[in-house]
């Protein structure tokens, strides 16, 4: 899938058009409601304000290393996921509201924008890494270089940036990696868009939590503990008593993974079998 761009929902862009505002409202010779907006949300400790820091701390830096700017895309879309969603989406409707109540919104929008192409992709990249479905790899791509080359004020090789996120997932075993890089760097297949919701979660789960070993084995555990329920409710209604006894001892032999283990490849392609064993048992005997 691909993530659309929405103006109503950029908190670096629409920061922009407020002080575009204050400078409008000044020249009209009228206090500018931008003003008390911009103190409202983006001053303080909001879970909008830390967003906006990330959107500023793009626009801030330019002319910088090619290595450090592949550091500052990595850091900040780690930072995003630590952010509450659910309570930045509130705020955003709330700083939408507010706008409205003194502006035309359509003319609001309309306002230029210097740099509208990195804020525009830095959104896109935040909201990817926020997406309970897994993006499309190529426009991943094509975000993090427009990001890139506003960071380092040149052209930045495509093939580079495929690289660079092939380095994020170097720490996984041979096997995993392999797994990981195909669906990263080629086109959904047929057979990616036959995969179940909980597919495609597990594996962006292992494919968006390298860097967190904790968050990581917690998902595959939570996960674990899903496909145990699913098995055991499904054991009633199996006719074969071959079959049932097998699947009572599937059900017994799935166990969290401990603290001390290391989350591998092994665990992502037993929970892929897993889930495709409940969907063949669904659908033999529902």
């Amino acid at each position: 899938m691909k993530i659309k761009h929405s103006k109503f929902r950029n908190t670096g862009l629409i920061f922009e058009l407020l002080v575009k505002q204050i400078a409008a409202d000044t020249l009209s010779k009228k206090d500018s409601s931008a003003v008390d907006i911009i103190k409202r949300f983006y001053a303080g400790k909001t879970t909008l304000a830390k967003e906006f820091k990330l959107y500023e701390f793009i626009l801030k830096n330019k002319n910088v290393s090619t290595q450090k700017a592949a550091n500052i895309v990595s850091t900040i879309t780690e930072i995003s996921r630590k952010l509450n969603q659910t309570t930045l989406k509130k705020q955003k409707y709330e700083l939408i509201s507010e706008i409205k109540k003194s502006y035309n919104i359509e003319e609001f929008f309309n306002i230029q924008i210097t740099d509208y192409k990195p804020l525009a992709a830095l959104y896109c990249l935040l909201e990817a890494q926020n997406n309970n479905e897994l993006v499309d790899p190529d426009y991943l791509v094509n975000n993090r270089t427009t990001i890139l080359e506003h960071l380092t004020a040149s052209e930045v090789n495509k093939e580079d940036v495929e690289d660079s996120v092939i380095q994020e997932f170097a720490k996984y075993d041979k096997d995993l990696k392999l797994l990981t890089f195909k669906i990263l760097l080629e086109k959904f297949n047929d057979r990616y868009k036959d995969f179940s919701p909980e597919h495609k979660n597990i594996l962006k789960e292992f494919i968006t939590s390298v860097n967190s070993t904790t968050r990581l084995r917690n998902v595959v555990n939570e996960e674990l503990d899903k496909i145990s329920k699913a098995v055991t409710e499904m054991i009633p209604n199996i006719k074969d008593d071959v079959i049932k006894i097998k699947l009572e001892e599937v059900a017994k032999s799935i166990a969290p993974i401990s603290k001390k283990t290391k989350v591998s490849d092994s665990h992502l392609i037993n929970i892929m079998q897993y889930y495709d064993l409940i969907k063949e048992l669904k659908n033999l005997w529902g």
